[in-house]
């Protein structure tokens, strides 16, 4: 097992992929890999082809984390990141410094993500997806894939690198992957390992608050969001930001849809000291019935 090439530096970086016109897969990622990286890494190697390249970059980005947020604390596993890189077929791993990213402090131009970046976890995290949108822009810049994977699992980001790729003409493919879970259920994620064992168990109301959602969504969205909701309220260690069931672009849904439609579920919650967000798929109908 070969592990990938380290850049540290845009120079490094440059070097290490004058490819000739082969093809470029991104993973963007914070590190402190699991198994839902390893698959964003997998699907990675197979949307670059077996003549690709697979870059992962790894980087703690502080233009995403608000005051009083995990930055310090944020899990940083390297050699272990490599470990997984390597396992999962990695060409290049882009490690660079807070000064290599962001040369002279804070960047004075941005990338603001629109009406949609307040909303959810833009409202909750004022300012995030600015940072989350500047640093993939940058990435985008550095490493121009033609192609980059990201998790389902972030849903909102995804959408919002979406249409920040759309709106601003970047010319490449944004595939999102499923989400990845533990065998009871709970989304996988680097935050995880904060939980206790009394917390983990009452993470699980996140998932399972989920399911309630897409098991009476074919009642329609009051009916959904009450299932979800009543799942959250019998769990007294989960402090809940958001619950919210909206189309799969983040527009707004309303009460009463006239006809069966694609929606998603989203919660986002506080555990003890951690928050953990989490989504999945539905489909609202007009079954009449409780």
């Amino acid at each position: 097992m070969t592990r990938p090439a380290v850049a540290g530096s845009r120079t490094e970086l440059a070097e290490l992929l004058d490819r000739s016109g082969s093809r470029v897969a991104l993973v963007p990622t914070m590190g402190a890999l699991h198994d839902g990286h390893a698959s964003l890494l997998a699907r990675a190697r197979k949307e670059a082809g077996p003549d690709g390249r697979v870059v992962a970059s790894v980087f703690v980005n502080p233009l995403q984390f608000g005051a009083g947020e995990d930055l310090d604390r944020y899990p940083r596993t390297f050699d272990l990141d490599l470990d997984v890189c390597a396992r999962e077929g990695v060409d290049v791993v882009f490690a660079p410094t807070v000064d290599e990213v962001y040369p002279g402090g804070d960047p004075l131009v941005t990338v603001d993500p629109g009406p949609l970046g307040d909303l959810l976890e833009g409202e909750v995290r004022p300012g995030h997806f600015r940072g989350v949108l500047t640093v993939v822009a940058k990435l985008f810049g550095l490493v121009r894939p033609d192609v980059a994977v990201f998790g389902e699992k972030d849903y909102q980001q995804l959408v919002l690198v979406r249409r920040m790729v759309a709106d601003l003409c970047l010319g490449l493919d944004v595939v999102g992957a499923e989400t990845w879970r533990d065998p009871d259920g709970l989304a996988l994620s680097s935050r995880n390992r904060y939980l206790s064992d009394d917390e983990r168990r009452s993470a699980l109301a996140l998932s399972r608050a989920l399911r309630a959602a897409v098991e009476r969504a074919a009642y329609g969205l009051p009916a959904a969001r009450w299932a979800a909701m009543a799942v959250l309220r019998d769990e007294p260690g989960v402090e809940l930001d958001y619950l919210a069931i909206t189309d799969p672009d983040l527009g707004t849904l309303e009460p009463h849809a006239d006809t069966e439609r694609p929606a998603r579920v989203l919660v986002a919650a506080r555990v003890g000291t951690t928050r953990l967000i989490d989504n999945l798929p539905l489909t609202l109908g007009t079954t009449e019935g409780s």
